[in-house]
């Protein structure tokens, strides 16, 4: 093969490294080589520096850094990539006493410990693989494969029989320590998590201001802190620092205002393409940010496609998949990671400081985007390298997934301002196994992040999000009807935006300029934005400001609200108000669907929120007439003799309908109604708010079956199996396994030793099937042949199996991979019509 004339070399320990996204990287000519066999602690073999000389690979070529179809080459943006070096410690390769041991001392000290929490390194590469040797060894997965979660589980098992073995003081104190390590780790990620929230909350404020101008007091505070009771003299707007030059005071500031919509979006997006990686076409995967104008991974219609080598050398070498790691919201790629889907990098140390600072601003900017989205993935991050400060999550897959569950959960929390509605959502949306204790931990991290963001107060109100609003209006019973017919619009304006966004992306996004250069897009974004965006007071406010004027009752006492006239006093001032709602929801639904998937961190959440807070406050200001216009009808009952009718809250319209698009929009329903019953803090309304989301999702769900994040995962062909909707199976497990090739079996019937050449070639038909996986299970768990379907998705789905055994009259006859069983549950609702 091409790759294999340069013969084998090992790796130049001076040379080693990693990106600063902890993705493993190799240089031309330079290959990565397997760990060493089990049995090499026995009798270590002798591997000489100098390359050889011979063009065929012999028994100490490396196994798959062969040819060029098999070669794993994950780059980032900065320098030429490089190799890791795989050390004894890495590959775990030790005697089951060594790798007990390392339960009962302290190996490394916790000033080293934390060197590594906050040193990005490349977890495992594809050449790093490698099955289990022992029962407690930790197996390293490689990049976009599954987890073993039954090998995990087992795995934990033996440390826990190894921990509490010793039945002296020290043994007990271990003990104990090790059981409050996922308290430590909560209450830290909790207390972390919301010192970035609130840097990233105080931030954003005052650098949103610079686009209008700054304060004569410092420069580092907001115009609502330098003039708090109004306009005053201390701020000053960049018209009156220019003094009208060059176009006049008012269009100076509307052309100082474009230009930093545009440079604060660049830099933000410039942030973002530093966490560059470029994934080979070996995997069949898409995209992993939100590009919904990605194509459909290709995969094989025929698995005899990819099990023969000579069609592996033959086939053509697909362009590589780029995905940008702190783009978009990271909800999606959060959700499959805690599935027990590897992705390197993705939470490292890198994309926390580049989302967090692109978060700043890009929210600064002015787009149509939140921030509440991307708090779940930093948020994750910070539960991520967190696990390292312990081996026993750090080491453990599994048990990092528990830690990672509670930090989503925390990230809502500290961006809603709800505790509860954080676990709710980490129950409902993100996690995939959720144990009461992990539920129990979620509720301790939730509430320890909710009290330090109340300690810190971001918004100088001593509440700890900016759209918490009161009522102490009650509903009257008319109003249910209304309630539902917010809620039917709210579910399917969120399903519409789904379908206008992919449609936008499909027809926009594959202009093959903008495809090229990421960049170009978000500069037209940017000017589209601030050109129709800054004459609208609506649509120049912030989201979560725009927001909380859109769900806030009309109070005098409140310093909060803007002077925006959603206040009628009589009946005549509703017309215009009506007027200026359309006008701000036709231009905020535009620039949300042109936004979404730009690659800048970028949430959907609150933007959804404002879109459909603008369509209920129009509603609410409608039905608000209404009753002014017939106030003898009876159905009003005591309402219509009220003056002004007081008794109809337009901002309870905009906050239901908020919830209801986005219902429509991420499916989420027992969590929103949480979450806006602790926006509010009155009981009195819960039930509008539960009823209207369930109009919400029953109307979206007939629109579009697909939440956003639910056709990302889809279409980026992740192997990811639905645990929350199960298909009608009316087949059995023979369906689904492939005939047994010799190319994928090691015969050892003659004789255990196997000769590399061979490994090597199976190695290569595995990997271009994309089934090659960090170690086969230890105890597989098998099915006969004539099982039902049902079963296979119950061993998969509750099992955590990454792999079945198949048995014919109890004979081998097959395996089959969970990603087969994937593919076969997406071409089957296919085939009914859910996708």
């Amino acid at each position: 093969m091409p790759g294999r004339r340069h013969g084998p070399r090992l790796a130049n320990p001076a040379a080693a490294g990693r990106d600063d996204n902890g993705n493993g990287l190799e240089q031309q000519g330079t290959y990565l080589s397997l760990p060493s066999s089990p049995t090499s602690f026995r009798r270590p073999p002798v591997m000489s520096r100098r390359p050889s000389t011979s063009d065929a690979p012999d028994e100490r070529s490396p196994l798959l850094a062969a040819s060029r179809t098999s070669r794993i080459r994950i780059h980032s943006a900065h320098g030429s990539p490089r190799v890791p070096t795989l050390s004894r410690n890495q590959s775990y390769a030790d005697s089951i006493k060594s790798t007990r041991d390392r339960h009962h001392h302290r190996a490394n000290s916790w000033g080293q410990r934390l060197i590594h929490a906050l040193s990005d390194r490349q977890e495992s590469s594809l050449a790093d693989s490698k099955g289990s040797i022992f029962p407690d060894d930790r197996v390293w997965y490689d990049q976009f494969t599954s987890t073993d979660w039954v090998h995990d589980s087992i795995a934990d098992a033996y440390r826990v029989k190894a921990l509490r073995s010793r039945k002296d003081f020290w043994g007990r104190i271990y003990v104990l320590l090790d059981g409050a390590q996922g308290w430590i780790l909560s209450a830290l990620v909790g207390f972390i998590v919301a010192v970035l929230a609130y840097v990233v909350n105080v931030s954003e404020a005052t650098v949103f201001d610079f686009k209008d101008g700054y304060c004569l007091r410092g420069w580092l505070i907001n115009e609502k802190k330098c003039c708090p009771h109004g306009p005053c003299t201390d701020w000053r707007d960049w018209g009156e620092v220019l003094q009208g030059w060059p176009f006049g005071e008012r269009w100076t500031e509307y052309v100082v205002y474009i230009m930093a919509v545009i440079t604060l979006s660049v830099i933000s997006c410039l942030f973002t393409l530093t966490t560059k990686t470029v994934v080979p076409s070996a995997y069949q995967l898409t995209t992993l940010d939100e590009n919904l104008a990605a194509e459909a991974a290709p995969q094989p219609e025929n698995d005899a496609e990819v099990t023969s080598p000579r069609r592996i050398r033959e086939q053509p070498v697909a362009p590589p998949m780029i995905y940008y790691s702190a783009a978009g919201s990271g909800v999606a790629e959060v959700r499959v990671i805690l599935s027990g889907f590897v992705l390197h990098g993705f939470l490292g140390l890198k994309t926390l400081i580049i989302k967090t600072i692109g978060l700043i601003l890009s929210v600064a900017s002015g787009l149509s985007l939140g921030k509440e989205g991307p708090y779940v993935h930093i948020a994750t991050c910070v539960g991520n390298i967190a696990c390292r400060l312990f081996s026993k999550y750090d080491r453990n897959d599994a048990k990092r997934r528990e830690v990672l569950s509670a930090a989503a959960a925390a990230g809502v929390a500290v961006a809603f301002g709800a505790p509860l509605g954080g676990v709710l959502f980490g129950l409902e949306e993100v996690a995939y196994f959720f144990p009461a204790k992990t539920l129990f931990r979620t509720f301790f991290c939730c509430i320890t992040a909710a009290l330090t963001l109340k300690f810190l107060n971001p918004y100088g109100t001593h509440k700890i999000v900016m759209f918490q609003v009161r009522y102490l209006v009650d509903w009257e019973y008319f109003e249910i009807a209304t309630f539902i017919l917010v809620g039917i619009f709210g579910g399917a304006a969120g399903a519409l935006f789904i379908k206008a966004s992919r449609h936008w992306a499909k027809t926009f996004r594959r202009i093959p300029a903008i495809k090229a250069y990421p960049l170009l897009e978000v500069v037209l974004v940017a000017l589209v934005t601030g050109l129709i965006g800054y004459w609208n007071v609506f649509t120049k406010l912030p989201v979560a400001k725009l927001l909380y004027n859109l769900a806030a009752p009309c109070d005098d006492r409140d310093n909060n609200l803007e002077n925006l006239g959603l206040c009628p006093e009589k009946i005549e001032d509703i017309p215009p108000i009506l007027l200026n709602l359309f006008t701000a929801f036709l231009i905020k639904g535009l620039l949300t669907i042109i936004t979404f998937g730009i690659k800048v961190p970028a949430g959907i959440y609150v933007p959804s929120m404002v879109v459909g807070g603008l369509m209920g406050r129009l509603i609410g200001h409608v039905v608000q007439w209404v009753v002014m216009a017939t106030p003898d009808w009876t159905v009003w009952g005591t309402c219509g003799r009220i003056p002004n009718a007081t008794c109809i809250q337009p901002g309870v319209y905009g906050l239901i309908a908020a919830g209801s698009t986005m219902c429509g929009v991420t499916r989420l329903s027992v969590t929103l109604a949480v979450i806006l019953f602790e926006l509010t803090g009155s009981l009195d309304y819960v039930l509008p708010f539960s009823l209207a989301i369930l109009v919400a999702k029953w109307t979206a769900d007939a629109i579009e079956p697909l939440s956003i994040y639910d056709l990302l995962t889809e279409m980026n062909s992740y192997p990811y199996l639905n645990n929350k909707h199960k298909p009608i199976f009316t087949s059995d497990l023979a369906d689904i396994v492939p005939r047994v090739r010799r190319e994928r079996i090691i015969d050892i019937t003659n004789s255990p030793v196997v000769p590399a050449p061979s490994l090597r070639t199976k190695l290569e038909v595995l990997h271009r099937a994309g089934e090659l996986d960090g170690g086969l299970p230890i105890a597989p768990v098998a099915l006969d042949i004539r099982s039902p379907m049902d079963l296979v998705y119950e061993c998969f789905v509750k099992l955590g199996l990454r792999y079945i055994c198949v048995l014919r009259d109890g004979r081998y006859a097959g395996m089959t991979h969970k990603k087969t069983f994937v593919k076969y549950m997406r071409e089957l609702e296919q085939k009914e019509g859910h996708m």
